[in-house]
């Protein structure tokens, strides 16, 4: 008898973090690695300047599924550089990884094209959420084009991208965490990142105040 042909494992998604701090890459990579729980572990490129985080996505690119990008590089400062990388590579799933938490800072990351802006003040919990969140659904999705434009009560027009007005457009229709996770096939860790990042986005405090500003 032959023996039923079994599908091929799927591959770990492939980071890269850049970030001129070895400390912080190192400590990325171990926690990372220890996340895996026995299972096969992110394969993680480290980039410590932006020149040499362009040659390895120009490299890899296909195979990257999450690039972590410090705001604060020997060769690039504040949002230049991510404008940098999105102008030569505008699909890149990048998430800025900062130093700061000012939701100006976060807006201005977003509206420049980051997926993300995730905190070093704060707990790497999101770091790893997203990274398990890539290993639940496989590969990130490519960036779209063009996202959504939507206009808040103060004038403010953001642009935002098809998960984020995926993840809206869920939250308006007052659906959980769980229930989001369940339905775009997420990790609800992740969700519950992109959520946060969505209430920064418009400047408010919870669900609520974001429905209640939107509708």
């Amino acid at each position: 008898m032959i023996p039923p042909v079994r599908p091929a494992a799927a591959s770990p998604p492939r980071l890269l973090v850049v970030d001129d701090h070895e400390l912080v890459r190192l400590g990325l990579v171990t926690l990372i690695a220890a996340e895996a729980a026995g299972g096969p572990a992110p394969e993680v490129l480290e980039a410590c300047s932006l020149a040499q985080a362009l040659h390895l996505y120009s490299v890899h690119g296909e195979g990257i599924a999450l690039v972590l990008l410090d705001l604060h590089l020997p060769d690039a400062h504040g949002l230049s550089g991510l404008r940098t990388f999105l102008a030569r590579f505008p699909r890149a799933p990048v998430v800025v990884l900062s130093g700061s938490s000012d939701p100006a800072l976060m807006r201005e990351a977003v509206a420049a094209g980051a997926r993300d802006f995730l905190s070093k003040s704060s707990q790497l919990d999101e770091v790893l959420a997203y990274v398990q969140g890539l290993g639940h659904c496989g590969a990130a999705r490519p960036a779209p084009a063009d996202g959504r434009l939507v206009q808040t009560l103060d004038g403010e027009r953001l642009r935002l991208t098809q998960r984020q007005a995926e993840l809206l457009d869920c939250l308006l229709t007052g659906q959980s965490n769980r229930e989001i996770a369940e339905r775009v096939h997420l990790a609800e860790g992740t969700v519950k990142n992109h959520v946060s990042a969505l209430l920064l986005l418009f400047g408010v405090r919870s669900r609520a105040q974001l429905i209640s500003r939107l509708r």
